[in-house]
């Protein structure tokens, strides 16, 4: 009688296939009688505990709203975002305070200062979804209610996160040039391509995300400068092809389809002189740039198991050297010796050939970091004004949670901040949303949510998992072996969220808000300690270029020019190593930064965020196909803004019960 049921079925092809039930279902029946789309009868085995989940109804379908949709589960989510982007081209769709935008792999004319226009001073929900309703939003409440404003924008590499980060920005360049100066928000503008030339790379979704490790492509920069090598003001920094640096040809790809390195390059340079940064200063620049690929060449050679050498007459140590001049004999010798400094002696202890690359590296590493706060800080300073600032709206771009084949200590480090912003979006999601109703009187029965505190302790909590790691990397003989074995002593059969594989004794699980993830161990030290010795250190500090030696000194001045109206408090009182070399990790450094504005209710009164998902469509062939295929390994990814967990759900259905409508239980 009525309308036949309808259900989803996994499918290995489709990952899910619509059918219909053509029997009646009885409690307990082991087998559904189903009809697909194409015709085929199936008889469909079944656990009565779990059936197959409901379709929504064909008026539903292709809802703006996920939120709106009778039935809230992954083929749902999918079916609805497939439907909008395939037949009516629609990238944007909202689930409840959350957009989720598609990436199209092309332009599309919806960005356009008519469109800016149409968006300006509308309600969010009173027009299509779109990256400029939230930008609005973002804008109108810090206008409004003079309250400072985030909006984060999350996914995994390849999504378009960059991309919605910058017409964001436009926006608000667009919107607020009608009532103050223009030229600031010129300068906003200009900043975006320096600023992504030298902090964006293209990676596949296997990347370890870190500077100078097997990406698709390393920082834009390096290759915008070695595609304008032949150009005569930049002969003196005797660069080649891409492809002739172990730092630009890591990933067997140094061209990326429709980008033309050589005309960005132009283009950064422009903007460097808009925002009054001159010749000079880019020339600056570009030196420790190519000093960087050429560090990158130098040829560390094995001496034995135990010992390793620099050859002093290394093409790529002397260019080096020179474009930093620097005294090239100590750099080699200190390349592979370090020493240690003990209570009654000074040892000089030679490194073996991994050790001598991984100090390179880090070397690298460092001159980078230190050159990208540079260039950050002459960007901020360019944009000051002389009024005073009384609110602001941070525009945040992250990588979402990874899990992969092979997870490593890059992984562990983007999952841990995943984690933090996840309880930051439960919080603002469940805990305030349901505090106002309460303030106001609306009849209201709490809902519990997923707290994901507890794995966050794991992590940076004393005698946690970065507690225990840096602790090792304090030790002489210090190992990757010797860390994991403390994790086993400490958290198997103690803590629920930690976990041993079966079938491995060199890694660990972590059971993420996201999902289970195994770690490889192998590297975590190492990496960790991103160790530059400070021998290595005082030969850069006595460089008679001046930017460079500024970059190493002991106590830089602060180079952003808020530093003294922001007030950053710590959450934890951090210990700091007597030993130079290991006493700022990489982990310890990232604990400090995601828990300098906590507690997280301190946070959320003085930032109201919103949130962006960036999904990667994967079409066949893109543009022709009617097909949308998302992987698998994704699938819950375009419904929660970090995660691919299936608490995912959640966060639909609190938005949609905070409608004061029916809340939908799955």
């Amino acid at each position: 009688t009525g309308w036949p049921t309808r259900v989803w079925i996994p499918d290995n092809d489709e990952v899910w296939r619509p059918a219909e039930i053509t029997a009646d279902y009885k409690t307990g029946d082991n087998v559904l009688h189903l009809l697909l789309e194409d015709g085929t009868e199936l008889d469909y085995p079944v656990d009565p505990k779990a059936l197959p989940p409901l379709r929504n109804p064909d008026i539903l379908v292709g809802e703006n709203d996920l939120t709106a949709l009778s039935y809230l589960h992954e083929p749902a989510v999918l079916h609805n975002l497939k439907v909008r982007f395939v037949e009516s081209r629609l990238i944007y769709t909202y689930s409840g305070i959350i957009l989720v935008a598609m990436n199209p792999y092309k332009q599309l004319p919806i960005y356009g200062d008519a469109i800016i226009h149409a968006y300006s001073g509308q309600n969010m929900g009173d027009m299509d979804p779109h990256i400029f309703a939230v930008a609005e939003e973002a804008y109108k409440q810090m206008a409004r209610n003079n309250k400072n404003q985030s909006i984060i924008v999350s996914g995994e590499s390849g999504a378009g996160k960059t991309v919605s980060a910058r017409y964001a920005m436009r926006y608000f360049a667009t919107v607020s040039r009608s009532t103050s100066n223009a030229q600031v928000e010129d300068k906003v503008l200009a900043s975006n391509p320096i600023t992504e030339a030298v902090g964006n790379a293209k990676t596949t979704p296997v990347s370890f995300h870190c500077i100078f490790s097997e990406n698709e492509r390393n920082y834009h920069i390096f290759y915008q400068l070695c595609s304008s090598a032949r150009r005569p003001e930049f002969k003196h920094l005797k660069l080649a092809s891409a492809e002739e640096f172990n730092y630009t040809n890591m990933g067997g790809n140094s061209v990326i389809e429709g980008v033309d390195d050589r005309a960005n390059m132009i283009e950064t340079q422009r903007t460097f002189c808009l925002l009054g940064l001159k010749e000079d200063f880019q020339m600056d620049v570009f030196k420790i740039l190519a000093a960087i690929l050429h560090l990158g060449n130098v040829e560390i050679i094995a001496v034995g198991d135990e010992r390793s050498s620099v050859s002093q007459d290394d093409k790529h140590l002397s260019i080096f050297c020179e474009l930093l001049d620097l005294e090239s004999n100590k750099m080699a010798r200190w390349l592979c010796h370090r020493k240690i400094i003990t209570s009654s002696e000074t040892v000089v202890k030679p490194m073996t050939k991994p050790q001598a690359l991984n100090a390179r590296d880090a070397l690298a590493k460092k001159i980078y970091s230190h050159l990208f706060s540079f260039i950050v800080g002459r960007i901020n300073k360019a944009l000051q004004f002389s009024g005073k600032q009384h609110t602001f709206i941070g525009v945040l771009d992250i990588y979402g949670f990874e899990t992969f084949d092979m997870n490593s200590f890059e992984q562990f480090c983007i999952n841990y901040a995943n984690e933090k912003l996840q309880q930051q979006f439960n919080l603002h999601v469940f805990k305030l949303e349901q505090e106002e109703y309460m303030k106001e009187n609306i009849p209201w029965t709490l809902i519990d949510f997923y707290d994901n505190q507890p794995v966050i302790d794991l992590i940076e909590a004393k005698m946690g998992i970065l507690d225990l790691l840096d602790e090792e990397c304090l030790l002489p003989q210090g190992t990757d072996e010797n860390w994991l074995q403390k994790l086993y002593n400490n958290f198997i059969n103690k803590n629920p969220l930690f976990e041993k594989p079966r079938m491995s004794n060199s890694s660990f699980i972590i059971q993420h808000f996201a999902d289970k993830v195994e770690y490889k161990s192998e590297g975590f030290l190492e990496k960790n300690r991103d160790t530059v010795y400070e021998d290595l250190i005082e030969i850069l500090k006595n460089s008679k270029f001046q930017l460079c030696a500024n970059f190493f000194q002991d106590n830089p001045i602060p180079i952003s020019p808020f530093s003294s109206t922001i007030q950053v408090k710590s959450a934890k009182i951090v210990i700091k190593s007597p030993n130079k070399q290991f006493r700022t990790t990489v982990g310890n450094k990232i604990v400090k930064i995601l828990n300098s504005y906590t507690p997280i209710d301190d946070f959320e009164k003085r930032v109201a965020p919103s949130f962006v998902r960036k999904v990667q469509a994967m079409l066949n062939n893109r543009e022709n196909s009617t097909l949308l295929m998302l992987d698998t390994k994704y699938l819950f990814q375009v419904t929660f803004p970090f995660t691919t967990s299936p608490h995912a759900l959640e966060a639909i259905q609190i938005p949609s019960s905070f409608k004061l409508g029916f809340l939908t239980r799955i």
